[in-house]
Protein backbone atom coordinates (compact mmCIF):
# COMPACT_ATOMS: atom_id res chain seq x y z
CA UNK A 1 0.00 0.00 0.00
CA UNK A 2 1.04 3.57 -1.09
CA UNK A 3 0.68 6.44 0.72
CA UNK A 4 2.31 9.74 -0.01
CA UNK A 5 2.43 13.38 1.43
CA UNK A 6 2.83 15.79 -1.78
CA UNK A 7 4.98 19.13 -0.19
CA UNK A 8 7.56 19.53 2.65
CA UNK A 9 6.33 22.69 4.38
CA UNK A 10 5.03 22.76 7.84
CA UNK A 11 1.68 20.72 6.84
CA UNK A 12 3.35 17.88 5.28
CA UNK A 13 6.74 17.93 7.26
CA UNK A 14 4.55 17.66 10.79
CA UNK A 15 2.34 14.80 9.07
CA UNK A 16 5.06 12.83 7.73
CA UNK A 17 6.83 12.52 10.55
CA UNK A 18 4.16 11.80 12.64
CA UNK A 19 2.36 8.68 9.70
CA UNK A 20 6.19 7.17 10.58
CA UNK A 21 4.88 6.10 13.74
CA UNK A 22 1.70 5.48 13.28
CA UNK A 23 1.39 3.86 9.75
CA UNK A 24 1.80 -0.35 9.67
CA UNK A 25 5.49 -0.89 8.61
CA UNK A 26 3.96 -2.83 5.54
CA UNK A 27 2.95 0.21 4.61
CA UNK A 28 5.29 2.49 1.52
CA UNK A 29 5.42 6.51 3.09
CA UNK A 30 6.56 9.30 0.27
CA UNK A 31 7.29 12.54 0.69
CA UNK A 32 7.20 14.70 -2.78
CA UNK A 33 8.60 18.14 -2.92
CA UNK A 34 10.94 20.42 -4.71
CA UNK A 35 13.01 21.71 -2.93
CA UNK A 36 15.55 19.19 -0.92
CA UNK A 37 15.23 21.45 2.16
CA UNK A 38 12.52 22.51 4.23
CA UNK A 39 12.23 25.55 4.63
CA UNK A 40 10.40 27.98 7.47
CA UNK A 41 8.38 30.34 5.75
CA UNK A 42 7.32 32.43 8.79
CA UNK A 43 11.11 33.42 9.05
CA UNK A 44 11.83 34.27 5.45
CA UNK A 45 10.92 37.94 6.13
CA UNK A 46 14.19 38.21 8.37
CA UNK A 47 16.71 37.66 5.20
CA UNK A 48 15.39 40.76 3.67
CA UNK A 49 17.07 42.50 6.82
CA UNK A 50 19.55 39.57 7.97
CA UNK A 51 20.55 37.09 4.94
CA UNK A 52 22.77 35.03 6.96
CA UNK A 53 19.38 33.79 8.69
CA UNK A 54 18.54 31.70 5.56
CA UNK A 55 21.10 28.23 7.21
CA UNK A 56 18.99 28.79 10.02
CA UNK A 57 15.72 28.33 8.54
CA UNK A 58 15.92 25.55 5.86
CA UNK A 59 16.75 21.69 7.06
CA UNK A 60 17.80 19.05 4.83
CA UNK A 61 14.83 16.73 3.84
CA UNK A 62 17.36 13.68 4.63
CA UNK A 63 17.41 15.23 8.15
CA UNK A 64 13.95 15.37 8.83
CA UNK A 65 12.77 11.52 8.51
CA UNK A 66 13.37 8.01 9.32
CA UNK A 67 11.47 5.63 7.06
CA UNK A 68 10.00 8.18 4.76
CA UNK A 69 10.95 7.65 0.72
CA UNK A 70 12.17 11.50 -0.05
CA UNK A 71 11.18 11.87 -3.96
CA UNK A 72 12.06 15.31 -5.56
CA UNK A 73 9.99 17.19 -8.29
CA UNK A 74 7.78 19.20 -9.35
CA UNK A 75 3.69 18.22 -8.54
CA UNK A 76 2.03 19.22 -12.08
CA UNK A 77 -0.97 17.52 -11.64
CA UNK A 78 -3.18 15.55 -9.07
CA UNK A 79 -5.54 13.29 -10.61
CA UNK A 80 -7.89 12.05 -7.40
CA UNK A 81 -9.95 10.04 -9.90
CA UNK A 82 -7.24 7.66 -10.71
CA UNK A 83 -4.99 8.46 -7.58
CA UNK A 84 -2.43 9.51 -9.90
CA UNK A 85 0.43 12.34 -9.70
CA UNK A 86 1.92 13.80 -12.87
CA UNK A 87 4.90 15.46 -12.34
CA UNK A 88 6.82 18.34 -14.70
CA UNK A 89 9.07 15.62 -16.17
CA UNK A 90 6.27 13.72 -17.18
CA UNK A 91 6.70 11.00 -14.89
CA UNK A 92 4.08 9.71 -12.31
CA UNK A 93 3.24 7.93 -9.24
CA UNK A 94 0.23 5.75 -7.78
CA UNK A 95 -1.33 5.99 -4.64
CA UNK A 96 -3.59 4.08 -2.37
CA UNK A 97 -3.79 7.45 -0.19
CA UNK A 98 -2.62 10.96 -0.52
CA UNK A 99 -2.32 14.25 1.33
CA UNK A 100 -1.98 17.41 -1.08
CA UNK A 101 0.43 19.87 1.34
CA UNK A 102 1.57 21.71 -1.59
CA UNK A 103 0.93 25.26 0.12
CA UNK A 104 -0.05 28.41 -2.11
CA UNK A 105 0.96 30.52 -4.20
CA UNK A 106 0.69 34.28 -4.35
CA UNK A 107 -2.50 35.77 -6.08
CA UNK A 108 -2.75 39.21 -8.17
CA UNK A 109 -6.92 38.48 -8.51
CA UNK A 110 -6.53 39.37 -12.35
CA UNK A 111 -4.93 42.81 -11.36
CA UNK A 112 -3.58 44.33 -14.30
CA UNK A 113 0.68 45.02 -14.07
CA UNK A 114 0.66 43.69 -10.49
CA UNK A 115 2.05 40.64 -10.95
CA UNK A 116 4.40 42.07 -13.61
CA UNK A 117 5.74 45.03 -11.64
CA UNK A 118 6.14 43.77 -7.83
CA UNK A 119 8.09 41.34 -5.99
CA UNK A 120 6.05 38.45 -3.72
CA UNK A 121 7.76 37.07 -0.50
CA UNK A 122 7.47 32.99 -1.33
CA UNK A 123 11.44 32.41 -1.20
CA UNK A 124 14.58 32.95 -0.38
CA UNK A 125 15.23 34.10 -3.92
CA UNK A 126 12.84 36.75 -3.69
CA UNK A 127 13.74 38.29 0.06
CA UNK A 128 17.19 38.45 -1.61
CA UNK A 129 15.76 39.96 -4.27
CA UNK A 130 13.88 42.59 -2.36
CA UNK A 131 17.32 43.26 0.02
CA UNK A 132 18.68 43.71 -3.10
CA UNK A 133 16.48 46.61 -4.84
CA UNK A 134 16.40 48.29 -1.85
CA UNK A 135 19.70 48.69 -0.64
CA UNK A 136 20.25 50.17 -4.49
CA UNK A 137 17.02 52.75 -3.54
CA UNK A 138 19.58 53.62 -0.63
CA UNK A 139 22.34 53.80 -2.01
CA UNK A 140 20.76 56.60 -4.80
CA UNK A 141 20.97 58.92 -1.88
CA UNK A 142 17.56 60.19 -3.21
CA UNK A 143 14.81 60.28 -1.72
CA UNK A 144 12.50 56.92 -2.97
CA UNK A 145 8.99 55.22 -2.04
CA UNK A 146 9.03 51.15 -0.98
CA UNK A 147 5.13 50.25 -1.40
CA UNK A 148 4.06 46.83 0.70
CA UNK A 149 0.54 45.63 -0.93
CA UNK A 150 -1.31 43.77 1.64
CA UNK A 151 -1.45 44.06 5.24
CA UNK A 152 -1.93 40.33 6.38
CA UNK A 153 0.42 38.80 8.74
CA UNK A 154 2.81 38.69 5.87
CA UNK A 155 2.82 42.05 4.81
CA UNK A 156 3.55 43.71 7.82
CA UNK A 157 6.17 41.55 8.65
CA UNK A 158 7.68 42.41 5.27
CA UNK A 159 6.66 46.01 5.98
CA UNK A 160 9.01 46.13 9.33
CA UNK A 161 11.86 44.24 8.02
CA UNK A 162 12.31 47.06 5.35
CA UNK A 163 11.56 49.83 7.69
CA UNK A 164 14.13 48.37 10.32
CA UNK A 165 16.73 48.02 6.83
CA UNK A 166 16.06 51.50 5.69
CA UNK A 167 16.92 52.72 9.28
CA UNK A 168 19.68 50.84 10.02
CA UNK A 169 21.61 52.30 6.87
CA UNK A 170 20.55 56.06 7.66
CA UNK A 171 18.36 56.35 4.85
CA UNK A 172 14.61 56.83 7.43
CA UNK A 173 14.34 60.76 6.32
CA UNK A 174 14.32 60.56 2.52
CA UNK A 175 12.66 56.86 2.08
CA UNK A 176 9.66 56.24 2.76
CA UNK A 177 7.24 53.20 3.38
CA UNK A 178 3.51 52.59 2.68
CA UNK A 179 1.44 49.99 3.26
CA UNK A 180 -1.62 49.53 1.35
CA UNK A 181 -4.67 47.75 2.34
CA UNK A 182 -8.05 47.27 1.00
CA UNK A 183 -9.69 46.46 4.20
CA UNK A 184 -10.37 48.66 7.09
CA UNK A 185 -7.15 47.62 9.15
CA UNK A 186 -4.64 45.67 9.52
CA UNK A 187 -4.31 42.08 10.08
CA UNK A 188 -7.99 42.27 9.04
CA UNK A 189 -8.83 38.28 9.86
CA UNK A 190 -7.21 38.70 13.46
CA UNK A 191 -8.84 40.29 17.31
CA UNK A 192 -9.15 44.16 17.19
CA UNK A 193 -6.56 44.89 20.34
CA UNK A 194 -4.65 42.28 18.32
CA UNK A 195 -4.87 44.73 15.46
CA UNK A 196 -4.51 47.86 16.77
CA UNK A 197 -1.42 46.92 18.44
CA UNK A 198 0.17 45.91 15.41
CA UNK A 199 -0.87 49.17 13.51
CA UNK A 200 1.01 51.16 16.47
CA UNK A 201 4.05 49.31 15.92
CA UNK A 202 3.47 50.04 12.13
CA UNK A 203 3.25 53.21 13.01
CA UNK A 204 6.39 53.26 15.43
CA UNK A 205 8.40 52.23 12.89
CA UNK A 206 7.66 54.94 10.63
CA UNK A 207 5.51 53.15 8.37
CA UNK A 208 2.72 54.95 6.31
CA UNK A 209 -0.30 52.81 6.99
CA UNK A 210 -3.42 53.37 4.39
CA UNK A 211 -6.22 51.34 4.87
CA UNK A 212 -9.60 51.09 2.53
CA UNK A 213 -7.27 51.70 -0.26
CA UNK A 214 -7.63 49.38 -2.69
CA UNK A 215 -4.59 48.53 -5.66
CA UNK A 216 -6.44 48.81 -9.42
CA UNK A 217 -3.57 48.19 -11.24
CA UNK A 218 0.20 48.81 -11.88
CA UNK A 219 3.01 50.27 -14.14
CA UNK A 220 6.44 49.98 -13.92
CA UNK A 221 6.77 53.69 -11.74
CA UNK A 222 3.32 54.64 -10.33
CA UNK A 223 0.24 52.44 -8.58
CA UNK A 224 -3.05 52.89 -9.20
CA UNK A 225 -5.72 52.95 -6.17
CA UNK A 226 -8.80 54.02 -5.61
CA UNK A 227 -7.47 57.12 -3.50
CA UNK A 228 -5.60 58.37 -6.39
CA UNK A 229 -2.06 57.32 -8.16
CA UNK A 230 1.04 56.20 -6.10
CA UNK A 231 4.69 56.92 -7.13
CA UNK A 232 7.09 54.12 -6.15
CA UNK A 233 10.74 52.65 -6.39
CA UNK A 234 10.31 49.28 -5.09
CA UNK A 235 6.94 47.33 -4.85
CA UNK A 236 6.27 44.20 -3.02
CA UNK A 237 3.02 42.22 -3.09
CA UNK A 238 1.45 40.01 -0.23
CA UNK A 239 -1.86 40.79 -1.18
CA UNK A 240 -3.37 37.13 -0.85
CA UNK A 241 -3.21 33.43 -1.66
CA UNK A 242 -4.01 31.15 -4.36
CA UNK A 243 -4.09 27.81 -4.50
CA UNK A 244 -0.86 25.44 -5.82
CA UNK A 245 -0.14 25.37 -9.75
CA UNK A 246 -0.89 21.55 -9.50
CA UNK A 247 -4.43 22.20 -8.11
CA UNK A 248 -5.12 25.09 -11.46
CA UNK A 249 -4.56 27.73 -8.86
CA UNK A 250 -7.71 26.98 -7.03
CA UNK A 251 -7.50 25.73 -3.11
CA UNK A 252 -10.47 23.52 -2.89
CA UNK A 253 -13.03 23.19 0.00
CA UNK A 254 -12.50 20.55 1.95
CA UNK A 255 -14.49 18.57 4.60
CA UNK A 256 -14.07 19.15 8.25
CA UNK A 257 -12.17 15.92 8.06
CA UNK A 258 -9.74 17.22 5.42
CA UNK A 259 -10.65 14.91 2.78
CA UNK A 260 -11.47 16.02 -0.54
CA UNK A 261 -12.91 12.61 -1.28
CA UNK A 262 -12.50 9.16 0.01
CA UNK A 263 -8.64 8.84 -0.36
CA UNK A 264 -7.19 12.44 -0.82
CA UNK A 265 -6.59 14.88 2.17
CA UNK A 266 -5.74 18.85 1.11
CA UNK A 267 -4.48 20.32 4.32
CA UNK A 268 -2.05 23.71 5.00
CA UNK A 269 -2.59 26.79 3.11
CA UNK A 270 -3.45 24.76 -0.41
CA UNK A 271 -7.21 23.97 1.18
CA UNK A 272 -10.30 26.01 2.05
CA UNK A 273 -10.65 24.55 5.30
CA UNK A 274 -13.96 24.92 7.79
CA UNK A 275 -13.65 23.04 10.83
CA UNK A 276 -16.09 21.38 13.13
CA UNK A 277 -17.44 23.98 14.50
CA UNK A 278 -18.37 26.12 11.03
CA UNK A 279 -15.35 28.06 11.07
CA UNK A 280 -13.19 29.19 8.55
CA UNK A 281 -9.56 27.74 9.16
CA UNK A 282 -7.00 31.17 8.81
CA UNK A 283 -3.96 30.12 5.81
CA UNK A 284 -1.20 29.78 8.78
CA UNK A 285 1.64 27.56 10.05
CA UNK A 286 0.09 26.99 13.32
CA UNK A 287 -3.43 26.04 11.52
CA UNK A 288 -1.31 23.96 9.36
CA UNK A 289 0.80 21.80 11.92
CA UNK A 290 -2.61 21.42 13.90
CA UNK A 291 -4.78 19.92 10.72
CA UNK A 292 -1.77 17.35 10.59
CA UNK A 293 -2.43 16.16 13.50
CA UNK A 294 -5.97 15.33 12.56
CA UNK A 295 -5.18 14.20 9.00
CA UNK A 296 -2.52 11.70 10.21
CA UNK A 297 -5.09 9.96 12.80
CA UNK A 298 -7.38 9.51 9.58
CA UNK A 299 -4.89 8.07 7.11
CA UNK A 300 -4.11 6.03 9.70
CA UNK A 301 -7.46 4.31 10.68
CA UNK A 302 -8.33 4.33 6.75
CA UNK A 303 -5.02 2.30 6.17
CA UNK A 304 -5.56 -0.43 8.80
CA UNK A 305 -9.18 -0.71 8.11
CA UNK A 306 -8.09 -1.75 4.61
CA UNK A 307 -5.31 -4.24 5.77
CA UNK A 308 -7.48 -5.59 7.79
CA UNK A 309 -10.07 -6.28 5.38
CA UNK A 310 -12.57 -5.48 7.34
CA UNK A 311 -14.87 -4.53 4.51
CA UNK A 312 -18.16 -2.75 5.77
CA UNK A 313 -18.23 1.00 7.05
CA UNK A 314 -14.92 2.22 6.91
CA UNK A 315 -13.60 3.87 10.44
CA UNK A 316 -15.15 7.34 11.61
CA UNK A 317 -13.29 10.27 10.07
CA UNK A 318 -11.93 12.66 13.36
CA UNK A 319 -13.00 16.44 12.27
CA UNK A 320 -10.63 18.93 12.56
CA UNK A 321 -11.13 21.74 15.26
CA UNK A 322 -9.22 24.51 14.80
CA UNK A 323 -7.96 26.30 18.01
CA UNK A 324 -4.49 28.16 19.05
CA UNK A 325 -3.28 29.47 22.13
CA UNK A 326 -2.68 32.69 20.45
CA UNK A 327 -0.83 34.85 17.61
CA UNK A 328 2.70 36.36 16.75
CA UNK A 329 4.09 38.65 14.13
CA UNK A 330 7.06 40.66 14.03
CA UNK A 331 7.06 44.42 13.36
CA UNK A 332 10.55 44.98 12.38
CA UNK A 333 12.67 45.36 15.35
CA UNK A 334 9.73 44.48 17.52
CA UNK A 335 6.91 41.71 17.74
CA UNK A 336 3.60 41.81 19.15
CA UNK A 337 1.77 38.42 20.61
CA UNK A 338 -1.55 38.06 21.73
CA UNK A 339 -2.02 34.69 24.23
CA UNK A 340 -5.45 34.49 25.14
CA UNK A 341 -7.32 38.29 25.55
CA UNK A 342 -3.75 39.42 26.12
CA UNK A 343 -1.70 41.29 23.84
CA UNK A 344 1.89 42.06 24.53
CA UNK A 345 4.84 43.88 22.94
CA UNK A 346 8.35 44.96 23.35
CA UNK A 347 10.75 42.45 24.94
CA UNK A 348 8.00 39.50 26.22
CA UNK A 349 6.71 39.51 22.50
CA UNK A 350 10.18 39.65 20.76
CA UNK A 351 10.98 36.44 23.34
CA UNK A 352 7.77 34.18 22.71
CA UNK A 353 8.68 34.74 18.43
CA UNK A 354 11.99 33.65 19.74
CA UNK A 355 10.81 30.51 21.23
CA UNK A 356 7.84 29.70 18.89
CA UNK A 357 10.57 29.41 15.85
CA UNK A 358 12.70 27.30 17.99
CA UNK A 359 10.42 25.28 19.38
CA UNK A 360 8.95 24.48 15.60
CA UNK A 361 12.30 23.63 14.36
CA UNK A 362 13.08 21.60 17.61
CA UNK A 363 10.34 19.42 17.31
CA UNK A 364 11.58 18.50 13.73
CA UNK A 365 15.03 17.45 15.80
CA UNK A 366 16.94 20.72 13.70
CA UNK A 367 18.32 21.48 17.22
CA UNK A 368 21.23 23.07 15.26
CA UNK A 369 18.98 25.68 13.02
CA UNK A 370 16.89 26.01 16.04
CA UNK A 371 19.95 27.77 18.21
CA UNK A 372 20.93 29.77 15.09
CA UNK A 373 17.41 30.87 14.46
CA UNK A 374 17.51 32.32 18.38
CA UNK A 375 20.76 34.13 17.60
CA UNK A 376 19.38 35.62 14.61
CA UNK A 377 15.85 37.04 16.30
CA UNK A 378 18.32 38.06 19.38
CA UNK A 379 20.09 40.15 16.80
CA UNK A 380 17.26 41.73 14.80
Amino acid sequence: MDVIVLGAGYAGVTLTRQLERSLPESVQLTVIDQSPNHLVQHEVHRAIRRPSIAEAIQVPLEDLFDRAAVRLGTVSDVDTTDRVVSFADGSTIEYDYAAICLGSETAYYGLEGVEEHSIGLKSLEEADRIRGEALDLIERGTAGTIVVGGAGLSGIQVAGELAALVDEEGASDRINIVMLEMQDSVAPSFPANFQTAVHDELIECGIDVRTETAVERAGPNVIETDGGDLPYDLFVWTGGIGGPDALSGERPIVRNDLRLDRSTFVLGDAAKAVDTDGEPVPASASAAIREAGTVAENITALVEHDLEGAGGFEPRMEPYRFSVPGWIVSVGTGAVAQVGPTVLTGAPAKAMKASVGAGYLSSVRAIKQAAELVEEEIRA
